[in-house]
């Protein structure tokens, strides 16, 4: 996917990041060909698969360049990912990829960086319609049980993995809302309803939150596009970058349940292991999924889109989200 959030780099920049991460005499042979290619599938860093001069392939992972600017809640994406990685690893067994080297210093490019091994697996969201009904099944169910290991793990605060964090999921979350919606004015996103509206629901349902008391490590961005299955299994789940601690019922697995157009969630819900939702936990999905659309309406001028088919699609949905909150459009 095309962003200005891309922070390519020439090959020579590229040779040299290979060498202090592998050493020198990994570094691929001047003649070598097709030593490197983008994948292109993510939206926001930019990654590269290499081939190592001992036939290692690796994946490259590059941090935006600070001259782009990019939502609040974006800041230090990179070094959240890290974290996150490294509490995954030590807390659970869902499989993350393996860090083979980072470098936050900007000796060699203006970002932070991190080499991981590559995955020889398919991208759930790439081959899922071509997947016999079961077997898509299997994998979304898994990805329930996957997401619920994921959320067992308890922090001291809500918010940021590093903090600091807020007391109360009601402040946090306000402040996560709040930072979507100053991004938006600050660029004058169209949302196609008053911003004052969107910050008077939040408030009314303000005390939904309340419910929630204890901090667990959510992952958020764990779609379809995110999970990498090979032989009926999943077999590592990648792009953690945007976690942190909050109210499980977040996750973008539970979308579904207010939207129509994420899908059907029953498999997922299922491995998920999760009970019929109480009126509180509708108000808050309800809540959660107002803030995922609004994210992804804004965040498409942040990253430049030029084609506007995520903006009319997720303007179309935003409509949706208000109409459960017996909202008509401005």
């Amino acid at each position: 996917m095309e962003s200005i959030t891309k922070n390519r780099q020439s090959p020579a920049t590229l040779r040299a990041m290979i060498a202090r991460a592998y050493g020198a005499d990994q570094v691929p042979h001047e003649q070598s060909k097709d030593w490197v290619s983008e994948l292109g599938h993510g939206w926001f860093n930019v990654a590269y698969r290499i081939r190592l001069r001992d036939g290692r392939q690796v994946v490259l992972k590059i941090a935006p360049p600070p001259h782009v600017e990019v939502m609040t809640y974006e800041h230090g994406a990179m070094a959240i990912e890290l974290a996150a990685l490294e509490l995954i690893g030590k807390h659970t067994g869902v499989p993350v990829p393996a860090l083979d080297y980072a470098d936050r210093s900007h000796e060699l490019c203006d970002a932070d960086y991190f080499f991981m091994p590559y995955i020889d697996a398919d991208n759930l969201g790439i081959v899922k319609d071509t997947l016999p009904p079961d077997e898509l099944d299997a994998y979304n169910e898994a990805l329930g049980a996957v997401t619920h290991e994921l959320n067992s793990i308890r922090g001291q605060a809500f918010g940021p993995l590093a903090g600091p964090g807020d007391p109360s999921w009601r402040a946090c979350f306000s402040r996560m809302i709040g930072d979507v919606l100053r991004d938006g004015e600050r660029r004058a996103v169209d949302l196609g309803y008053d911003y004052s509206l969107i910050r008077d629901i939040i408030t009314a349902h303000g005390d939904c939150l309340d419910e929630v008391t204890e901090p667990r490590f959510v992952e958020w961005d764990l779609w379809d596009s995110n999970v990498m299955v090979r032989d009926g299994r999943i077999v590592c789940v990648i792009d953690h970058e945007r976690a942190f601690y909050g109210d499980p019922l977040i996750e973008a697995g539970f979308t579904a349940t207010d939207l129509n157009a994420f899908g059907d969630p029953s498999a997922f819900i299922r491995g998920y292991g999760h009970a019929e939702f109480s009126d509180n936990e509708r108000r808050r999905r309800r809540v959660y999924t107002l803030y995922l659309i609004l994210i992804m309406i804004i965040e498409t001028n942040y990253r430049g889109h030029a084609d506007t088919r995520q903006y009319d699609w997720a303007r179309d949905r935003l409509h949706e989200v208000m109409a459960l909150f017996g909202k008509d459009p401005s």
